[in-house]
């Protein structure tokens, strides 16, 4: 194993759909078979043309070119295996799968030998033979009987790779992740067999080695370890630290590191898989908390696991951290990377934009508007904003500011529902969502949960966060759970953060001596008694009446019985997704109403400031969209200022005691 690492330190270093024939009554029956044979050439043809490379070195050949075309037909990827639900165990070692998640850190830069010479050993037969190896899209060196690297040569090229680690899209809803598991099922391979085991790669003793390159077709051997340093004078042994120092388990430096801490999934309560994804172009496109879909090859070799590696290296937990067991998460050399634009599996993009005519989306509209009504204990005018909530994105930026963000506050709770109503609203909703998360804001969640991601220097590890989610995550945070008592350091650092978010779409990553804002697309939610402490783009207090809080459970349950009973449910989440990716202008014409409108309501108070204007023109952009418009017209623009007025009329009519001073 040593002499494994050894080598690998040299390799790597950180820093159509097809037509049915058609038969009339009178076609004979010789006809139909001789139709049906030319289809099932032409589906062979066809599946033979995307034909998925079986090797880096097949992919990096003559037919790179084509491979590429190949893989820009979503087609294609669909029957491509989905690491997120496929068992390592039926994979094979570099094999074509593909991986679906978001960008939580990029580990350090790797330098690596992008093709490299092999020379025979002295003494051995052969010798003096010398061939030119490629490298790219392998963790490993790739040697065979009695051969050896010419680190030497001057005809060796260096490459660089970056490495992103990829976690499972956080927040991600069950009905979400059963549609690709289904999805999935048809290509997942069989299960290998002894002699086909996913492991090939692994290093075994000479015996073994000398057997099994006798029956492989280039008598592959690999030798490989995980990220090394050359500088080896100057350290001590890993098992020597890990000796050595007095670490708590679970700590950082800590002789193994947890399994927890690895996948580092942002929501502990719903864990994450992950993937370490090594790109070899267009590093300044990634960025963090986006989602991809890669492609690329496999590499799941064991001997890529920091804790077995016996290597000179100062820092444990940081070697362990970087080379995770390949068990737990997996590498995936990119060959092919897509960003995307949201959660939702129902609607790729690729394949085209879901249509449906007005009609339709006005149906489908007012059928879930009248869902929410129900929902929101017969309150139409919550259920027209929180439906614009639901749309809402993130769809410009201008110096500090997010324009489209609309972050709602229901307030007004009745407190003889609230225990348990908060709770079974948000299950409403992560039925129609496809990534969303419910935070009930108790003491104990406050004073003890991380909030935004900080770096471990101790394993140069960026360990995330609550708020590290996906663009188009919905956050509902539950202000009903919070009790009497003391909120800590910790709680007040998660109040500033959360307002943070809702004010400028931003999370501060905590670097310790300095912090980086990231953007984010994250739509928050606030339910409360009162009005809220946080900050809000619109605040508005649910109207009740008694006989709608009593029948609430049962309304509830009605409202589920729907959803599961009705083919209504995947159009919903169809037209939510449609809605916040849809393109939207406005016309010249328009812009000169809204000016003369917002003169004329500036001389009445009803609108007082730039703000109350943009969240007018928010609101009915939303509104426009909603009904399945791509221009703001007069019609939305109109219900929006009825709308406004009648909330601020509810927000003046609260008592004094559920006006809560807000925390910027």
């Amino acid at each position: 194993m040593q002499n494994c690492a050894q080598n690998y330190c040299k390799q790597t270093v950180s820093t159509t759909r097809t037509t049915r024939p058609s038969a009339s009554r009178g076609i004979l029956i010789i006809s139909l078979i001789k139709a049906n044979t030319q289809r099932e050439m032409f589906v062979k043809t066809e599946v033979a043309a995307l034909k998925l490379p079986q090797s880096p070195e097949e992919f990096v050949g003559s037919d790179n070119a084509a491979f590429c075309k190949a893989f820009e037909d979503p087609q294609l990827w669909a029957t491509i295996p989905l690491l997120n639900y496929t068992p390592l165990h039926k994979l094979k070692d570099y094999s074509v799968v593909r991986f679906r998640g978001m960008i939580q850190d990029m580990l350090d830069p790797e330098i690596y030998l992008e093709s490299y010479e092999v020379k025979k050993k002295e003494h051995s037969s052969g010798s003096g033979e010398i061939r030119m190896q490629q490298g790219k899209y392998r963790d490993c060196l790739l040697l065979g009987k009695d051969e050896e690297v010419n680190y030497h040569s001057e005809t060796n090229v260096q490459g660089e790779r970056r490495v992103l680690f990829v976690v499972s899209i956080p927040g991600i809803n069950d009905w979400a992740k059963t549609y690709e598991e289904n999805c999935n099922k048809r290509n997942v391979p069989e299960i290998i067999t002894n002699g086909e085991s996913s492991n090939r790669s692994i290093k075994r003793p000479v015996a073994e080695e000398e057997m099994d390159t006798e029956s492989m077709d280039t008598e592959e051997l690999t030798q490989c370890s995980s990220k090394g340093q050359t500088d080896t004078n100057k350290r001590q042994k890993v098992d020597q630290i890990a000796s050595d120092r007095k670490t708590t388990p679970g700590s950082a430096s800590s002789a193994c590191l947890g399994a927890d801490y690895l996948l580092n999934s942002p929501i502990p309560d719903r864990p994450s898989k992950a993937c370490m994804v090594k790109v070899y172009s267009d590093f300044d496109s990634y960025i963090i908390n986006t989602i991809v879909d890669v492609v690329g090859f496999l590499s799941v070799d064991p001997c890529l696991d920091g804790t077995n590696m016996d290597v000179d290296y100062d820092n444990v937990g940081e070697l362990q951290a970087q080379n995770p067991p390949p068990s737990l998460i997996p590498r995936l050399h990119a060959i092919a990377v897509h960003v995307l634009p949201h959660a939702n599996p129902l609607l790729d993009q690729r394949l085209g934009k879901w249509e449906a005519d007005s009609a339709s989306v006005i149906s489908i509209q007012k059928d879930l508007r009248m869902l929410l009504t129900l929902c929101l204990f017969n309150d139409d005018l919550a259920a027209d904003y929180l439906l614009s909530h639901l749309i809402s994105t993130v769809y410009s930026r201008c110096e500090l500011q997010s324009i489209g963000k609309f972050s709602l506050n229901i307030c007004n709770l009745p407190k003889e529902s609230v225990a348990e109503y908060t709770k079974q609203l948000y299950g409403i909703l992560e039925q129609i969502l496809p990534a969303s998360h419910y935070l009930p804001m108790t003491l104990d969640t406050m004073n003890t949960a991380a909030f935004v991601p900080k770096k471990d220097y101790e394993t140069n590890k960026l360990v995330s966060g609550l708020l590290q989610l996906a663009p188009h995550t919905h956050l509902v945070l539950d202000e009903t759970r919070m009790q009497q008592g003391k909120l800590e350091a910790n709680g007040v650092m998660g109040i500033q953060s959360i307002a943070n978010l809702i004010n400028n779409q931003q999370i501060k990553c905590n670097f310790q001596y300095y912090e980086i804002d990231y953007n984010v697309d994250i739509p928050v939610l606030i339910l409360s008694e009162g009005r809220s402490m946080l900050p809000s783009d619109i605040s508005l207090p649910l109207k009740t009446d008694t006989e709608s809080v009593q029948l609430m459970t049962e309304t509830l349950k009605a409202a589920n019985h729907y959803l599961s009973q009705n083919s209504r449910l995947e159009q919903f989440r169809r037209y939510l997704t449609n809605a916040k990716t849809s393109d939207f202008t406005m016309n010249p014409d328009d812009t000169e109403m809204i000016q003369n409108d917002f003169v004329e309501m500036r001389k009445t108070n009803s609108v007082t400031s730039a703000d109350d204007l943009h969240s007018l023109l928010v609101l009915s952009r939303l509104l426009a969209i909603a009904r399945g418009k791509n221009v703001l017209d007069k019609e939305s623009w109109e219900l929006a200022k009825e709308m406004e007025s009648k909330r601020r009329q509810r927000l003046s009519e609260l008592p004094k005691s559920k006006l809560k001073t807000r925390q910027q």
